[in-house]
């Protein structure tokens, strides 16, 4: 392995370029090693205890980086060389050999020509393993004409050659690997077929490329071959956590009052009597909830005063509602939120104020990255943790890293929600990608597209692209986090857009001071009047499937898409119909542009 030091910004060190990635730099090709090879001294330990408890035991750590100009002691990753097989783009010769010069590796061939890491590497399908391909031999091997023994067993392990045929036609069939002694000469194409390698005695070894093979390690997943730089040869999972002062949910605090009353213990002794039932009535009208649910709660059928929370964003939600609740914030600390009602009166479309309770100036959050492992070519591989190391005694290591920001939340009212979600024509409509995500092999990961969510995620999605222009930031740099769920005693119902990144980027304060109610209501009058008509409509609003595995609907890149970077779902789960209507689906603001427009607003 190589030192080699790499300007790399902290967020890259969790995706796209974390643990397992293949980077390019300068024309050579790496991969990072996983966390066993840090330097924990130089690695700086991050605190996040909320995302710990989902992630498990071990420690979170900030990759080792350095700011200004590199030098021979400075904080930095180790990378390990991938693919080793590299040509000299000179003589075309093929070998795993790094040149040196005065002590140091250089990526030069001895004529002086730099070296080109191979297109092509192998992947595991299953065991998310990857390799280089063993050039030598795939090129021996084969069904190619005048083929003998003597070149099945060619020992000129030197000589070698990538080489550009243009009598052999174009593309991968004029690639080929050369052998100079044996005049063997075999086409990229032939990598291509679906058990190409299989069929050649190629077999996975069942390592990552920093990994020494040992025994037991042989895996019996086939081998593919696939470009270097393909986007399927790295699938980050990843978690975050806003870090706030973790709040029960509101039904944990009111299961706590039913059992800490007095009465409480005649309820359970009655058993569900007659007298358990007038004693459950005196409990309600104390606490401020019905009989029958004191009565479940006495029965045993309620433990979420027991129970973790489900969520990482159950915490969160619980904390933003106690801010909303507060008004101002002249807190101090990592998590500083300005709570406003919406105004109700005619300056506004009532179809749209009504549907908002809450709007919060998110003035300063930190939100903490982590990364837990990665598969490869498949969504449904095996998972790669983090931290390979040998010692299994010790606390893992993730790669993490904390960002600062500010952001924009907003509060739907849930009587409102509630009630439109549960019109058949909505139904029907986000049961198209209920049944989708149910029938795909990996997108059981996304949140269940229940009408809320579909909803509340396209909203984000149109409030970004116009925040984009108002705001100062690139629309790269703004993040969503959508809050709704309706499967659990607390339900959500709203969304958080913000920007945070490991720089001054992060809180520069063009977008908090959007979040003031006489700015933010125009805007989001103006992004739902943007998405009213698409550039691609009428194909666009009438689709019901659009992106990636068909899981968006009337969305495209002309009136719903973002970067996926800043989308927690990467592109899918949205639907315009959802909100503004369609033929015969309501959407949920589908009345605000026209009163809007009556009163010549937007």
């Amino acid at each position: 392995m190589e030192r080699i030091l790499h300007d790399l910004r902290l967020s890259e060190t969790i995706t796209p370029f974390g643990v397992g990635a293949v980077v390019d730099v300068l024309g050579e090709s790496l991969i990072a090693p996983d966390t066993s090879w840090w330097d924990r001294k130089r690695a700086p330990e991050i605190s996040c205890d909320r995302l710990l408890a989902r992630l498990g035991a071990g420690v979170l750590r900030q990759a080792p980086a350095h700011a200004g100009r590199a030098a021979k002691d400075t904080d930095h990753l180790l990378y390990w060389r991938f693919p080793a097989w590299r040509f000299c783009e000179q003589c075309t010769r093929l070998s795993k050999v790094t040149g040196r010069k005065n002590g140091r590796w250089i990526n030069k061939c001895d004529c002086g020509g730099a070296l080109v890491p191979m297109r092509y590497v192998a992947v595991c399908r299953k065991g998310s393993h990857i390799q280089d391909i063993p050039w030598f031999k795939w090129a021996h091997r084969g069904s190619d004409g005048g083929v003998t023994e003597v070149v099945r067993h060619c020992r000129a392990y030197t000589e070698l050659k990538f080489v550009r045929s243009m009598r052999h036609g174009e593309g991968l069939a004029a690639l080929r690997v050369h052998c100079t002694a044996c005049k063997r000469s075999r086409p990229l194409s032939d990598l291509t077929g679906e058990d190409s390698l299989h069929r050649d005695y190629i077999r996975c070894d069942g390592t990552q490329p920093w990994e020494e093979p040992k025994p037991g390690d042989a895996c019996d997943h086939r081998l593919i071959a696939v470009q270097r730089g393909a986007t399927g040869n790295y699938i980050a999972e990843r978690l975050s956590a806003l870090d706030i002062p973790e709040e029960r949910p509101q039904s944990a605090q009111v299961t706590e009052r039913i059992r800490g009353h007095l009465y409480f213990d005649k309820v359970v002794a009655d058993n569900g009597g007659p007298q358990a039932e007038m004693v459950a009535g005196w409990i309600a009208g104390e606490v401020g909830v019905t009989a029958e649910e004191v009565l479940r709660v006495a029965a045993g059928d309620d433990g979420s005063a027991d129970t973790p929370l489900l969520d990482l964003k159950d915490g969160e939600w619980a904390a933003f509602l106690g801010k909303l609740e507060a008004g101002r914030d002249d807190g101090a600390g990592d998590f500083v939120v300005d709570g406003w009602k919406v105004p109700a009166g005619p300056k506004w479309p009532s179809s749209l104020t009504s549907h908002l309770v809450n709007i919060g100036q998110v003035r300063r959050v930190r939100e903490v990255r982590a990364l837990r492992g990665f598969r490869r070519h498949d969504a449904e591989a095996d998972l790669i943790p983090a931290d390979l190391g040998p010692d299994r005694r010790r606390m893992p290591v993730y790669p993490a890293v904390e960002v600062f920001g500010e952001g924009i939340f907003l509060r739907f009212d849930e009587e409102r929600l509630s009630h439109w979600e549960n019109l058949p024509k909505v139904r029907d409509r986000a049961d198209i990608l209920v049944d989708r995500r149910a029938a795909s092999q990996w997108a059981h990961r996304l949140d269940s597209p229940e009408p809320r969510f579909i909803a509340l995620h396209t909203i984000a999605h149109l409030l970004i692209r116009r925040l984009a222009f108002a705001s100062g930031y690139a629309s790269a740099a703004l993040q969503e986090r959508v809050y709704a769920n309706s499967d659990r005693a607390d339900r959500t119902a709203g969304i958080l857009i913000y920007t945070a990144a490991g720089d001054a980027q992060g809180t520069l304060g063009g977008l908090v001071r959007l979040g003031a109610t006489d700015k933010l209501l125009p805007l989001l009058l103006a992004a739902l009047n943007d998405a009213d008509v698409c550039s691609n409509d009428p194909v666009c609003i009438e689709s019901d499937h659009q992106g990636s595995s068909s899981l968006n609907l009337s969305a495209c890149h002309g009136c719903a898409l973002v970067s996926e970077t800043s989308c927690e779902t990467a592109n899918r789960l949205l639907d315009r119909q959802l909100v503004l209507g369609g033929r015969d689906v309501p959407g949920l603001l589908e009345a605000v542009l026209d009163e809007a427009r009556r009163g010549a607003i937007v």
